[in-house]
């Protein structure tokens, strides 16, 4: 089943472009939403994704965290492509 994945990002972010590489490499497309493009401050991604760094990915309108996070669920083959 293909998965609906969003992620929060910024351009100077580093584990953003490293979150992005992942899912391309697990063949996951992706919505990127740039918050320095959107004028979106911290409290804005923490209202719509419970966290306030970025990247923040959302899977399937789940909040699942930031790069970290993703990492895990690879580990745990939980990434569909």
């Amino acid at each position: 089943m293909k998965q609906l994945v969003k992620i929060y990002s910024a351009s100077w972010c580093q584990p953003c472009k490293s979150a992005k590489r992942l899912l391309t490499e697990r063949g996951l497309k992706y919505e990127e939403i740039d918050i320095e493009e959107r004028g979106w401050s911290r409290e804005d991604l923490f209202d719509l994704t419970g966290g306030r760094t970025v990247p923040q990915i959302v899977i399937d309108g789940q909040p699942v965290g930031g790069y970290d996070e993703l990492l895990k669920l690879d580990h745990e083959g939980k990434l569909n492509g």
